[in-house]
């Protein structure tokens, strides 16, 4: 009898370490798996970084803008981007020497029509005529928090030189768009801008798209947005630049990033060309705009 309880004593003495040994393991599996799944989060997640830019804001304009720090890049179609159009090569190096303030987010209508209401000294000879005709908001599509839009190059100079702004050049722009990233994009287009697989046939409102690695909202996608440069095609005297600011003169101005109405083709590379004054055609629904300042 003895015997037997001393065998079934190591029996259960066994299965208790057996099954303590079990639970252990498990128990360290699902902690290194919590710790991998909060790891990826934090890789992936846009608001990290965001929280952890620089901002203020522009008391004649309320609007909130990034503080972007100097650094170089690399300008036009990204390495094994295939559907970069021939405007947008070659690459070429390019050093912004300088930081700047960018718009968080593109100007919105009700941004716009606070500044020209508070101000009709400052634009009443400025912006073009059918600003004036169409009232205090140009947009096609109306809504406080969409972006402004129908816009000359003529109007959105106009309005971010009266904020005490001005216009990013081409450089400046891309350099933060790309927010840090060698890619075309730095995220699936559909999470990070609309364009004509998901807008639905118009524009949409401002920030409800996942943020670059700056904090900036919709640089790809819903309007175009204009740049101070005059437009010209990328050649070998752009090879190395600093500070480039474009061409001193010409017949259209570069607009940027693509817009509601365009291709799944977008990217921080995308680039086209518009007369700045209205009988270039800009009086539509997809041309933007967002400020920047030193």
């Amino acid at each position: 009898m003895a015997s037997k309880l001393k065998c079934r004593s190591t029996e259960v003495r066994a299965s208790v370490k057996f099954f303590s040994s079990r639970k252990r393991l498990e128990f360290w599996t699902t902690i290194l798996l919590l710790i991998s799944a909060f790891a990826l989060w934090r890789i992936a997640a846009p608001s990290t970084v965001t929280a952890r830019a620089k901002t203020k804001v522009n008391p004649k304009d309320g609007a909130t803008y990034v503080w972007i720090e100097p650094g170089a890049f690399q300008m036009g179609c990204s390495q094994n981007d295939s559907a970069c159009g021939p405007d947008e090569k070659p690459a070429h190096s390019v050093t912004i020497s300088k930081g700047f303030w960018i718009g968080q987010t593109l100007v919105t209508q009700a941004t716009y029509k606070k500044v020209i209401t508070a101000n009709p000294n400052i634009f009443r000879d400025q912006v073009s005529e059918p600003v004036e005709e169409a009232g205090l908001n140009p947009s096609i599509f109306k809504g406080d928090q969409l972006p402004v839009e129908g816009m000359t190059w003529n109007d959105a100079n106009a309005f971010c030189e009266g904020v005490g702004m001005r216009l990013p050049t081409e450089a400046e722009w891309e350099y933060a768009a790309r927010g840090g990233s060698t890619a075309g994009t730095y995220a699936a287009l559909d999470q990070i801008g609309w364009w004509d697989g998901n807008s639905n046939g118009s524009t949409h409102e401002v920030s409800l798209k996942q943020a670059n690695a700056y904090g900036l909202y919709d640089m790809i996608g819903d309007v175009w947005e204009w740049v101070s440069d005059w437009y010209a095609p990328y050649d070998a005297t752009t090879a190395t630049a600093t500070d480039p600011k474009g061409p001193a003169h010409g017949t259209y101005h570069v607009l940027r990033g693509g817009a509601w109405d365009m291709g799944g083709r977008l990217s921080a590379s995308t680039r086209t060309r518009g007369q700045a004054w209205i009988g270039g055609g800009n009086f539509g629904g997809d041309r933007g705009l967002r400020c920047v300042g030193d």
